[in-house]
C-alpha cells in the first residue's frame, strides 16, 4: 500500500515563513487590532518578524512540513 503524503496546513502557511538556517519565523501577536488605541511605542515594538518558539518549532514544522 502506498504512503500518503501529510497535508500542509493552509491557514499557518501563510503565516509562517523560512529562513535560510531551516527556522520559522512569524509575525508578531497583537499588532494590528485596535491598532489606534496603542501608543506608537508599543505598535513600534510589535512591527516586524520574530522566530517562533523552540517550544513550538517540533508541532509547527509538522504542518509546515513542504513548505
Amino acid at each position: 500500500m502506498a504512503k500518503t503524503k501529510m497535508k500542509t496546513h493552509s491557514g499557518l502557511k501563510k503565516r509562517v515563513k523560512r529562513t535560510g538556517t531551516g527556522l520559522l519565523k512569524r509575525t508578531k501577536a497583537f499588532g494590528y487590532h485596535k491598532a489606534e488605541h496603542k501608543p506608537p511605542a508599543r505598535k513600534r515594538r510589535l512591527r516586524g518578524m520574530t522566530l517562533v518558539s523552540r517550544s513550538d518549532m517540533k508541532r509547527i514544522k509538522q504542518l509546515v512540513a513542504y513548505k
